[in-house]
């Protein structure tokens, strides 16, 4: 049974009559878990569901958490905030991890929860760590205490909740999205835990540049756990002062210690947008290997690689659009292919896409399209639909003449019959106008065609 943090057999059970005591850094503990929050006020960059007057911190001042889901990214505080919740609790609190413990053992503890509950009326918080690594029959043994109010389930999972989680046991738990840490939230942490004398770095002789700091807050990709082990290693490896024994940690230093350059980037300035800007126009201009240079220069420094997803998709329409329709669906499959496996083995699945996006005959024929349309939609009057292309399910509706003259154009030898299908002042605008490029060339001789038949 995995109740790591509050077994029955420890100090610290999990019936938990007073919070654990905090980690120190004797017996080699790690950096990460000797500096975890132990407050709501020490968790950084959840500030939306956890700042003073929120839902959920109100819950846990309270003690009264219902049942909940934390779902986020690794290294954003999902355990840490069960953690502060069990020392903030008068209710007994047991730790489980899905990778370590089977159903047999949480269905023990949740006969001892009844049971507890009908002794003394106590309830009993049940933390289920990856919770997603159940499947769904698994996670049905949790629906009976949970509705007969014996247990408060939090589960944390880095998957999403609507496709990991039982449909019935997500329904009666409330979902509460964990954000990535920012740079600027890892460099607080990273500066808390060299300060921290009792449980960080600040009783040690460590000196750390701000570019350091800068690079490891970059690196880590919101990441507080991996940000503070490289701090930790990196520190340890520096090398020491003779004079002063004094250990300084500097941007060339942290390169030795990850084997590779930190590169300069600020995922929320100027050079996020430079990059960006670059992968764009590269792949613009059918450039297929500067675009592959820019993306790598943008995911080797940390960026959110479903950011470039989501830039690969709107290229897709906005400057290929139908001239090679294929193009938006790789960009999709790219998007979906980073989601299921992550990365760094998704970095190739987007370099696909973009090569694929630079090498794809560019038209944006649809985006001035769109653009005329949308302007027209806001300067002209709303023009009613006109009636023929109205639906009449109603005898009044008929009586009003809708749907009066349709011409189905299945009933057109070409199908394709001679009405207008805009607005009369609009009548003889044209929107989209293909080019001579890929399969817009074949769009082009169809519209030709279709216009000639309606002019007969």
């Amino acid at each position: 049974m995995n109740q790591s943090l509050f077994d029955d057999s420890s100090p610290q059970a999990a019936r938990k009559d007073g919070p654990p005591a905090p980690p120190t850094a004797r017996g080699g503990t790690p950096l990460p878990e000797r500096m975890r929050p132990r407050t709501l006020d020490e968790v950084v960059g959840q500030e939306h569901i956890l700042a003073p007057g929120t839902p959920l911190r109100d819950a846990i001042e309270r003690d009264l958490v219902q049942s909940i889901i934390l779902w986020g990214p690794p290294g954003t505080g999902k355990t840490t905030l069960a953690r502060v919740i069990a020392e903030m609790t008068a209710a007994r609190f047991v730790q489980f991890s899905a990778v370590l413990s089977g159903i047999k053992e949480i269905r023990d503890v949740m006969a001892a929860a009844e049971l507890e509950r009908r002794a003394t009326g106590r309830r009993t918080i049940l933390f289920v760590d990856e919770i997603h690594r159940f499947n769904k029959a698994q996670q049905d043994a949790f629906l009976p205490r949970v509705e007969a109010g014996d247990i408060v389930l939090i589960g944390a999972t880095t998957e999403n909740p609507s496709f990991e989680v039982n449909a019935a046991l997500l329904s009666r738990s409330k979902v509460f999205v964990l954000r990535p840490l920012t740079a600027d939230g890892i460099d607080v942490i990273l500066r808390r835990a060299l300060a921290d004398a009792e449980r960080g770095l600040g009783a040690s002789k460590v000196v750390v540049t701000d570019a350091a700091i800068s690079a490891i807050a970059q690196f880590s990709n919101g990441d507080a756990r991996t940000a503070l082990n490289l701090l930790e290693f990196s520190t340890a490896s520096a090398p020491e002062d003779p004079a002063t024994g004094t250990r300084r940690l500097d941007l060339p230093q942290l390169e030795q210690s990850i084997r590779r350059r930190a590169l300069l980037y600020d995922k929320g300035g100027e050079e996020h947008y430079n990059l960006i800007s670059a992968l764009h126009k590269s792949m613009r201009n059918s450039d297929p290997d500067a675009a592959v240079y820019w993306m790598a220069r943008m995911l080797e420094a940390g960026e959110d690689p479903l950011y470039i997803a989501r830039r690969l998709i709107r290229f897709a329409s906005e400057d290929i659009g139908n001239a090679d329709p294929q193009a938006l669906t790789i960009a999709v499959a790219a998007k979906d292919a980073v989601h299921f496996v992550g990365m760094p083995e998704g970095n190739t699945a987007l370099a696909q896409a973009a090569i694929y996006l630079a090498t794809a005959p560019k038209s944006n024929a649809v985006y001035r399209a769109y653009t005329a349309a949308a302007g027209d939609a806001h300067a002209q009057a709303a023009e009613p639909v006109p009636l023929h292309l109205r639906n009449a399910p109603t005898t009044l509706m008929k009586d009003l003449d809708y749907g009066k003259d349709y011409q189905y154009a299945h009933d057109e030898p070409d199908a394709v019959a001679g009405m207008t299908c805009l607005p009369p002042s609009l009548a003889d605008r044209t929107y989209y106008s293909p080019t001579e490029r890929g399969f817009e060339k074949e769009i082009k001789r169809r519209l030709d065609g279709w216009k000639k038949i309606k002019a007969l």
